[in-house]
């Protein structure tokens, strides 16, 4: 199995986090381990949650060394409060969240997350279950097609290629990546640096995945796992996710609500985080030198208030 890359934000979480001896995280996104290793290192204790059966046994293989300061769980991170009490944990001292696809998911020809190589149209994170990339090319409507496209992708050219791909399927159904991404190109209007089908396949994949709708499930439960003074970080790619994610610590890092047409501020009942990361944290020119997938990548965290 291909090795999993380095963590992005490495110094940055753990200075989020602030991770030590005696301290229990859930590393909500395992993948091979990155995050998850410099944890232990500092001697905390780690459960680390995936949908990804591979990132699981590349994570157990890279932690080994930490002996029982180290568990793992397959399951989805907006499932964790119920994940954590089937583990025997009530309450954490950290959450870290990793969003989006991984590098090893990209790189993997088998796992169809990427355009670059030729391989079967899954995306699935969890591959056990769920929806695959084929069925939604090959079974949603026209509009269907077009509001996931335009949704989750942002892309202007949604109509255009939904369209596209109806009218190909009706001669013969999808069945890999480059089927996919070939009629992207064929019927793209001019591109320059990014490739057409880059878009396309974030939404597809976001949608099989679930991935906003996770990420807000997620969000929540991390919050109600805290122990007054922990943590949660958080890691996006692009502004979807962290217009979510920004929006979530603004709405409960704010102890008092006004509106003009109230006498006096009142008490904000959703007010859990003080304080807060007001603007994103982004790697350092070292790190993107070294990981360029690093550069788009943002780091917002927020401490739950102690009374």
């Amino acid at each position: 199995m291909t090795d999993y890359h380095a963590p992005v934000l490495p110094r940055e979480v753990l200075a989020a986090l602030a991770p030590a001896p005696g301290k229990r995280f859930v590393d909500g996104t395992l993948g091979g381990g990155g995050h998850t290793a410099t944890l232990l290192e500092a001697g905390a204790e780690v459960l680390g949650l995936d949908r990804d059966q591979d990132a699981l046994t590349a994570a157990e293989k890279r932690c080994a060394e930490f002996g029982d300061r180290f568990r793992t769980v397959h399951g989805n991170f907006a499932d964790m409060a119920t994940l954590l009490r089937e583990a025997g944990w009530d309450a954490v001292d950290g959450v870290l969240l990793d969003i989006g696809v991984s590098s090893f998911q990209l790189d993997e020809p088998d796992r169809g997350f990427s355009f670059q190589s030729d391989g079967p149209l899954d995306m699935r994170m969890d591959q056990s279950s769920g929806l695959s990339a084929a069925d939604v090319v090959n079974t949603y409507s026209e509009d269907g097609l077009k509001q996931i496209l335009r949704e989750f992708g942002e892309e202007k050219h949604a109509s255009r290629i939904a369209r596209a791909i109806v009218e190909e399927r009706q001669r013969r159904p999808f069945a890999t990546t480059r089927d996919l991404a070939g009629v992207v190109e064929r019927v793209y209007p001019g591109y320059s640096k990014r490739h057409p089908a880059t878009r396309t396949f974030q939404a597809i994949r976001m949608e099989v995945n679930e991935e906003l709708d996770s990420l807000e499930r997620g969000l929540k439960g991390a919050a109600d796992l805290l122990r007054p003074g922990g943590r949660l970080a958080v890691i996006t790619f692009h502004s979807l996710e962290d217009r979510i994610v920004k929006n979530f610590f603004r709405d409960r890092g704010q102890r008092w609500l006004d509106r003009p047409e109230w006498p006096a501020p009142r008490p904000n009942p959703d007010f859990l985080f003080d304080p807060i990361c007001r603007k994103p944290i982004e790697a350092a020119d070292d790190e993107v030198g070294g990981n360029p997938r690093s550069r788009s990548a943002k780091l917002r965290w927020g401490e739950r208030h102690q009374p």
